[in-house]
């Protein structure tokens, strides 16, 4: 598992933090940034894997 990959699986899991905290609260603003990171979270973690999978490629030729 790459950086990006383990940045992007922390943000998820920030965000998802973010927003349960929101919803307790009732906090739109928090809730709707958990919501945010944790899609940005899943867009790093695609590319990390990407990015490893296409390393890896040619790393095995």
């Amino acid at each position: 598992m790459s950086d990006k990959e383990l940045e992007g699986k922390w943000d998820q899991t920030k965000g998802k933090a973010k927003e349960e905290f929101g919803k307790l609260t009732n906090d739109k603003s928090k809730e709707a940034e958990g919501k945010t990171d944790q899609i940005k979270g899943k867009i790093e973690e695609g590319i990390g894997e990407a990015k490893r999978k296409i390393k890896n490629t040619f790393d095995d030729k």
